[in-house]
């Protein structure tokens, strides 16, 4: 569940399409209003502020749905995208989608050219340096720079949306004042782009017929075992607006399977529609079965078999688009988020998967361990220089792409994390990895480095700094690392820091802006799960602000079982895109609640031991999940 930003792109693509399905609109429409805030604009996640892209997005798809502007909801919508900056504030690909519409002129959309593709690894920057989720954005997005297939629907304008009225002088990308920065440079690079466009326009640049047949040939390779081109809305989206840019017609099968896949994301009722940006059955696979098992269910359940056979069976033995910045001679592996992405397997769904998989043995656990260890292989291979791991690619890092002008979607890169890292290290302390192995070391040694001052960490890949300071302890505990390290001790004392007074935690995206919320906002179960777990790393069930976590989560469980959550606690890009899984608000408090009980049970058991006189100085690993 993410923002309304989808069903607006989705109205603006069939109107740009021209084939509008009015029953299919009306919901849409009626999903966007529900969203709108009391101020009139739209925002990217729940509690947050207005967006200027959500808002002008919004508003643009129910004025081309048909609502008049004099219509008390669009004028409200108008105020705040104007008091936000308007049109001339919208990020690159927010303008893209406008130019398709006729709504903002193509000079000054920065050139996406075709031509990116044929740099070789030879070169610094090159296409591989880029995340495997820009790459699969912007090869689409090369194509329709090319050929601009501006479709301008009738009596639209957005020139109610220029705080002093329409001029170009708004438009262009302001340089940077500090005078030759690599900003500049890129500024001036896209000048001479557009030049270059110009060749192209009259089919004489050198090398633009090459380079589009081989986007056209890259991206079509990658709709194969993927469901949809990345398996993400806004690659899929802009992959079925390449195609008929590239002359496809509607019955092409490439283009009803695009159509297909981008339809799969959307979930109608009678009167509203939303649209999910990808699935995530690996990932909450993986996750639900560490949780049930960690919470008493037998291994030997069918229900444990069957879904550990299926994440078995979901095991990706294919060299996709991560052999180009790791080209170790490793056997194929790997797990994507989705149900099919062949292409791009990630290591933090393969962590989650491996950590399942050790749970279960499944009835042929020959075939079980053979695939564990692939996967641990492949995993360890995917070490950065500086100890960490990221998510898709190794060493994906060249920090000179952010500056170029269509990085603004935050997203141009793939950074080793704290969390990441963390969670392999959980994973490698379970298997009994030896704490002098050096990777583990500089593994350590990248999260003490990557440290706050305050003693807590930033995460990546979910809401924010109690999701990475969570999954350090937790790491750092399966290691059997000593606890008691004052670096440790300082990312407790931080955690209790941040505590409410109802004794939960909670964390919104607006950390991601800026630090200075950390541990603010309205607690969740699932925050108050993350942080309730780290603190169960130092093994003292009687530590006060541990109780209180737990009291929380028992005091705001459902009688049904479950916890009700509206707060986002998943990152997809920080400060663009955030996801809301409805899996977390259930899984992780019971993983919680779990890890406690066990905690409470080897103190006891430790209690026991010191009459005996026998003293266990560490927690074994069955203990913890």
């Amino acid at each position: 569940m993410v923002d309304s930003t989808l069903c607006s792109d989705m109205i603006a693509y069939h109107h740009w399409d021209g084939k509008v399905d009015k029953t299919w609109q009306r919901k849409a429409v009626n999903h966007i209003f529900s969203m709108q805030l009391p101020d009139g604009g739209w925002n990217i996640y729940f509690g947050g502020p207005p967006d200027v892209n959500a808002t002008i997005k919004g508003y643009l798809a129910l004025k081309l749905a048909g609502v008049p502007v004099t219509d008390p909801r669009m004028l409200k919508a108008r105020q705040v995208a104007l008091s936000l900056g308007g049109v001339p504030r919208m990020n690159t690909f927010s303008r893209l989608y406008l130019a398709l519409l006729g709504l903002f002129p193509w000079e000054y959309v920065p050139t996406i050219p075709c031509e990116v593709i044929l740099i070789g690894k030879w070169f610094h920057v090159n296409f591989w340096e880029m995340s495997s989720w820009t790459r699969s954005m912007l090869v689409p997005l090369s194509i329709i720079n090319h050929f601009k297939p501006t479709r301008r629907p009738k009596n639209i304008t957005l020139d109610e949306l220029y705080p002093e009225g329409y001029h170009e002088r708004d438009l262009a990308l302001p340089p940077d004042p500090q005078g030759f920065t690599w900003r500049n440079f890129f500024i001036w690079l896209d000048r001479l782009h557009k030049f270059a466009e110009k060749f192209a326009e009259h089919n004489i640049h050198p090398f633009r017929k090459r380079a589009l047949k081989k986007a056209e040939q890259w991206m079509l390779e990658r709709f194969d075992g993927s469901d949809g081109l990345a398996a993400i809305f806004p690659a899929m989206l802009n992959a079925l607006i390449a195609l008929k840019a590239l002359g496809y017609p509607d019955d092409h099968p490439e283009v009803i399977r695009a159509e297909r896949e981008l339809k799969r994301l959307e979930h109608e009722t009678e009167d509203d529609l939303r649209i999910e940006p990808c699935f995530s059955p690996v990932w909450d696979t993986a996750i639900v079965t560490i949780c049930l098992h960690e919470s008493g269910v037998s291994e030997q359940h069918p229900a444990m078999k069957k879904a550990v056979d299926w994440l078995i069976s979901k095991e990706i033995r294919f060299r996709g688009d991560w052999q180009y910045k790791n080209p170790a001679k490793v056997e194929a592996s790997g797990w994507a988020f989705e149900y099919e992405n062949k292409w791009n397997p990630d290591v933090d769904d393969t962590a989650m998967v491996l950590l399942a998989l050790r749970k279960v043995p499944t009835d042929n656990p020959r075939r079980r361990d053979e695939c564990f260890q692939r996967g641990l292989d492949w995993t360890m291979t995917f070490q950065c220089k500086d100890g960490g791991w990221g998510a898709f690619d190794k060493d994906c890092t060249k920090n000179i792409l952010e500056k170029v002008p269509f990085a603004d979607h935050n997203a141009m890169l793939d950074p080793e994390c704290a969390d990441i890292t963390a969670r392999i290290l959980e994973l490698l302390g379970y298997e009994g990895v030896d704490l002098d192995n050096p990777q583990v070391n500089e593994a350590i040694q990248f999260i003490r480095e990557h440290q706050e001052e305050d003693g807590s960490w930033y995460g990546r890949w979910g809401v924010n700094y109690i999701y990475g300071t969570w999954q350090v302890l937790r790491g750092m505990r399966a290691l059997n690392w000593n606890m008691k390290e004052l670096w440790l001790l300082k990312a407790r004392d931080w955690l209790e820091s941040v505590q409410h007074q109802d004794g939960g935690w909670g964390e919104r995206c607006s950390t991601y802006d800026d630090p200075v919320f950390k541990g603010q906002g309205p607690s969740t179960a699932t925050q108050t799960a993350w942080a309730v777990m780290g603190l169960c790393a130092f093994d003292d069930p009687n530590l006060p602000s541990l109780k209180r976590g737990i009291e929380y989560l028992i005091r705001t469980q459902n009688e049904d079982g479950s916890w009700t959550e509206h707060e986002i606690t998943g990152t997809g890009f920080p400060k663009v895109f955030y996801l809301k899984y409805d899996m977390y608000r259930n899984a992780w408090p019971l993983l919680a609640l779990a890890t406690y009980r066990n905690i409470l049970e080897e103190a006891e058991a430790k209690a026991n031991g010191d009459v005996n006189g026998v003293v266990t100085a560490f927690a074994s690993e069955e203990v913890l999940a």
